[in-house]
Order: structure tokens, then C-alpha cells, then sequence
């Protein structure tokens, strides 16, 4: 048996040494055909991975035509906005406005920049130093150019609006103002605030029902407000008034 078994490992190995040398032999007689089949597959490989290289490249090479001016447009418009807050936040309103002898004014901004989110900031910031100034109408019109949706800023414009409105006079557009302020995103800093100056301008329309009604949903909604804690005298005073 042990025999057989060694038999049968010697024939294995003659026909793997077999195999091996006409592989050897093959190889030998072929090399030619190998080495170019070699050359053509690196030749292929290079290809591809130039092709796709290059591709890469055309398409960076597009991105960088269409963004980076855009991009380049809206860090001009950040830095151009910095510039004038400086003045703003100085009190130098007219200069905050039209700019310096260096520097463009955020009126200027908004009529060049006034399509990107800095632009538009421009706008709001337009407004303010307007309204510091006592120039309602302006004010207005400027705080109406402001369309970003910052949960803060947006309902806070409206309700600058509503503000130059009553300054102007005008209590209806200062109400619709006032609460398209409390309806635009809702929060705890900005709705309370607004929803006290709507009711206290009820009150000075002589509505005093919708003044209370008013007074008791900033109490009710938002309770832990600075506006909620000193609103109890008002909704006191208002029901005395109505009985």
C-alpha cells in the first residue's frame, strides 16, 4: 500500500514537472508575443488613467470658470459689509451709508452686491442706519429689500418696519407689520417682542380687545419671556377698562 501511495506522488510530480516544463517551454517560444501583449495592456492602463486624469482636470477646470468668481463676488461683498459696520458701529451713519473715500457705503453694496446673502444684510444694516437717522421712509424701504430667511433677522426687519410705521404715524401698517413680525419664524427672543408692541399699539388705536387678546397670548405662549413677566399689569389694567 505504502508503495502504491509512493507511486502515485512520483507520477504527480512527473506530471507537474511535465506541466511546468511546457510552460517554461511555451513562455520561451512566445516571449515576443508576451512582451507586446505586455506593452499594450501597459499602454492601455496609462491610457486610461491619463483619460481620466484629464477629464478630472477639464472638470475642475469648469467648476473653477463658474464658482470662484461667484465666490470671490460674495467674499467682496462680506468684506465690503464689514467696512461700513465699522461705521455703523461708531454712529457714523452717513459715512455707513455712502461709503468712504476707500470703501463703498452699504447703499453702494446693495446696488452691486444686493443678489448675495451679504448684499442683502447690506440692506437690513441700510435700514438701521436710516432709521437712527430718523429717515422712516427710507428705513422702510430698505428693510423691505432684506429677503434672507435668518430666523432672527427676518421676523426682526418686519418688525423694524412696523416700528418706522408707528414713528411715521401710520398705526395700520404698523399692526401688519408688527405681526407678520410674531408669525415669521416663531422663537423666544423676537415673537414675544413683537407680539408686546402689537398689543400696545391696539392699545393706543383703542382696541382693547384685540390688545388683550394680544397681551394674553404673549403670556400664555410665552411665559418665561421678559415681555410675559410685566405683561400681568397690562392684561389687569385692560380688563378693568372692559368691565
Amino acid at each position: 500500500m505504502a508503495k502504491q501511495d509512493t507511486k502515485q506522488v512520483d507520477e504527480r510530480l512527473e506530471n507537474v514537472e511535465e506541466a511546468l516544463s511546457k510552460t517554461e517551454l511555451w513562455i520561451e517560444n512566445n516571449q515576443k508575443t508576451l512582451w507586446i501583449i505586455l506593452i499594450v495592456l501597459l499602454v492601455v492602463a496609462f491610457g486610461i488613467f491619463g483619460i481620466t486624469k484629464y477629464q478630472q482636470k477639464r472638470n475642475k477646470a469648469a467648476m473653477n470658470q463658474i464658482f470662484p468668481q461667484q465666490i470671490n463676488f460674495e467674499e467682496q461683498a462680506t468684506k465690503a459689509v464689514d467696512f461700513a459696520s465699522y461705521y455703523m458701529e461708531n454712529e457714523n451713519y452717513a459715512t455707513a451709508l455712502n461709503g468712504d473715500d476707500e470703501n463703498p457705503g452699504f447703499l453702494d453694496i446693495v446696488s452691486k452686491y444686493g443678489s448675495t446673502k451679504s448684499g442683502k444684510l447690506a440692506a437690513y444694516y441700510a435700514g438701521l442706519c436710516y432709521m437712527k437717522e430718523g429717515n422712516y421712509n427710507n428705513a422702510i424701504d430698505y428693510f423691505k429689500k432684506y429677503t434672507n430667511d435668518d430666523k432672527i433677522l427676518a421676523p426682526m426687519s418686519l418688525g423694524l418696519i412696523g416700528d418706522c410705521y408707528l414713528q411715521l404715524g401710520d398705526q395700520q401698517n404698523a399692526v401688519s407689520y408688527y405681526e407678520k413680525a410674531t408669525k415669521k419664524s416663531p422663537n423666544d427672543f423676537t415673537t414675544p417682542m413683537y407680539l408686546s408692541k402689537l398689543g400696545m399699539t391696539y392699545e393706543i388705536m383703542g382696541n382693547n380687545a384685540k390688545a388683550l387678546e394680544t397681551y394674553k397670548t404673549l403670556k400664555k405662549d410665552y411665559p418665561q419671556s421678559n415681555e410675559a413677566f410685566e405683561i400681568s399689569k397690562n392684561i389687569a389694567n385692560l380688563e378693568q377698562k372692559m368691565k
